[in-house]
């Protein structure tokens, strides 16, 4: 399948899990692909070495639905899922992403920073039995509400956030099969990854860092993105990203707070102090700010190029070359607009709205319309 590929990439095959740590030992590898049923080492066992062993490498799993318990145990080790059968071009590109994402990393300071975590959120393994199910389009809604209403758990913190006033349902929601109905499979989906990266991170010693009060945050910016979004009338996948990435836009101040809580103390006391932005400060301690380390993160797990595009800029969006409204403007504008409406969110606050960047976009004067409409996600 990839024989057309070896011009670009060098590429190394072995037929058991033992035979690729050994080769992996005498030449480190960017990416790893491992299948699940294997002799000797399954792939859950075999990417959880890899793991401990070779941090830095990329892993994907390459698996079949007779596999699906199996999967699940390797949530925690893998990046991204493969279903197979699995079509040449998406495993093509799911290896020139992961390569992409290497060579983009700035003076390595933040592959060596991703290398040194201890607790990076996995892909939740609800998430996949969703996406595994999305495979028939004639699945019914009721069937992925059924999914989701087995993880006890996560069904009532989704409950209670679609319940809440930035949704603006006018009435409560009381099942998950009607939360999947009324919000749609993807709003799903997304709920699923954001509130168990945040649930595993809940007994973490994080410092003086509030977990809650970032969740807040990312509610408010999720909710106000997507209003803009509808508002610039935007095409339903883009209103649909710009909620994602809106959800997900700080997970990375999460992931370092949860694995170097004194460090980052140090950088929120600079930010309080008002000597940097917690972004400089973030650079200055780690080699990296949470939009990097968070866009570098989701890019791994898989999300659509432009969520991963809306996260890793969103403080300075001027780096983007797309010259459109897109879900990167919606989440700067909004982080903007919900830490300039609640400025004792100090901790949080960003830098202030990019005026050049909304400029080349024509859209400055468009800024006083969505502060005026943006409900509840700015009260």
């Amino acid at each position: 399948m990839l024989r057309p590929m070896r011009a670009e990439w060098d590429m190394l095959f072995v037929n058991s899990g033992v035979k690729a740590l050994d080769l992996m030992s005498q030449a480190p590898c960017d990416v790893i692909i491992s299948d699940m049923r294997m002799p000797g080492m399954n792939g859950a066992e075999l990417l959880a070495e890899v793991l401990k062993r070779f941090p830095q490498t990329v892993r994907l799993t390459l698996s079949g639905h007779a596999d699906r318990d199996l999967v699940l145990k390797c949530v925690g080790a893998t990046h991204q899922y493969l279903s197979k059968p699995c079509r040449p071009e998406d495993l093509k590109a799911a290896i020139t992403r992961a390569c992409d994402l290497q060579e983009s990393l700035r003076d390595q300071n933040l592959r060596h920073l991703m290398a040194r975590m201890e607790r990076v959120p996995s892909i939740p393994g609800l998430y996949i039995k969703i996406v595994e199910k999305l495979e028939d389009p004639e699945i019914p809604l009721q069937e992925i509400g059924d999914i989701v209403a087995k993880d006890i758990g996560m069904t009532a913190k989704i409950l209670k956030l679609v319940n809440s006033s930035f949704f603006g349902l006018g009435r409560e929601i009381s099942n998950p099969g009607e939360a999947v109905a009324y919000l749609g499979v993807e709003t799903i989906k997304s709920l699923v990854l954001s509130v168990h990266a945040f649930s595993q991170f809940e007994t973490a010693p994080l410092g003086v860092f509030s977990i809650e009060a970032l969740w807040q945050h990312s509610q408010s910016t999720a909710g106000l993105a997507k209003a803009i979004a509808c508002m610039e009338v935007a095409e339903p996948k883009i209103i649909e990203e710009a909620f994602v990435a809106g959800l997900l836009h700080d997970i990375g101040k999460l992931i370092l707070a949860a694995n170097f809580p004194s460090q980052y103390d140090q950088a929120l006391e600079m930010r309080r102090a008002g000597t940097l932005a917690l972004v400089t400060a973030e650079e200055n301690t780690f080699g990296a700010n949470h939009a990097e380390v968070g866009g570098y993160l989701l890019g791994l797990w898989g999300l659509p190029v432009p969520v991963v595009e809306a996260i890793a800029p969103h403080h300075s969006p001027t780096q983007c070359t797309h010259k459109g409204f897109s879900p990167l403007t919606a989440v700067h504008a909004a982080n903007a607009l919900v830490n300039f409406e609640r400025p004792l969110d100090t901790v949080f606050a960003s830098d202030t709205m990019d005026s050049n960047y909304l400029g080349l976009l024509g859209l400055e004067g468009r800024v006083e319309t969505w502060r005026a409409n943006g409900g509840a996600n700015l009260e």
